[in-house]
């Protein structure tokens, strides 16, 4: 029998596949339709990814980590952040010069954020919530994703 990932698992294969398309979204030419494709599956990846931990994760956070609560409002925060820079690449031409300083932004930005989730939210996850329920949540996740038909 394989064992399938828990919830954190799931979120870090996730941050794998958003820093994979960043990098090569900085590395693409400039101005180019690359990039612009890029872009737009991160943008797709992120919103879905974001939501996701906003529904499955940060409740358990929140209710069961030591400050959970405090861990969970920076993570929102930043996904506030991250998304604003998403909408407004979304309206820029890739040749536009805006479009490479607000890629900077969201990189240096999503950087950061995913290097706290990863250091400090979810080993706290670990170590408050019981193996059982991080994969029952991670069940949870891969369910609801296989009827949204999202390849993640």
């Amino acid at each position: 029998m394989s064992r399938r990932p828990d919830i954190l698992g799931e979120f870090t294969a996730d941050h794998k596949a958003v820093t994979e398309l960043l990098d090569r979204a900085e590395t693409a030419p400039a101005g180019s339709a690359e990039r612009a494709e890029l872009v737009a599956r991160l943008t797709d990846l992120l919103f879905t990814h974001c939501a996701a931990e906003e529904e499955h994760l940060f409740p358990a956070v929140q209710h069961d980590v030591p400050e959970g609560g405090a861990m969970v409002f920076r993570s929102i925060h930043d996904h506030l952040a991250i998304g604003q820079y998403l909408s407004d690449l979304q309206g820029l031409d890739p040749a536009d010069p805006a479009f490479d300083t607000l890629l900077r932004g969201l990189a240096d930005t999503l950087r950061q954020h995913l290097t706290g989730e990863e250091k400090l939210l979810f080993p706290a996850a670990r170590k408050a919530l019981p193996a059982a329920a991080r994969a029952a949540l991670g069940e949870r996740l891969r369910t609801e994703r296989e009827e949204l038909g999202d390849p993640e």
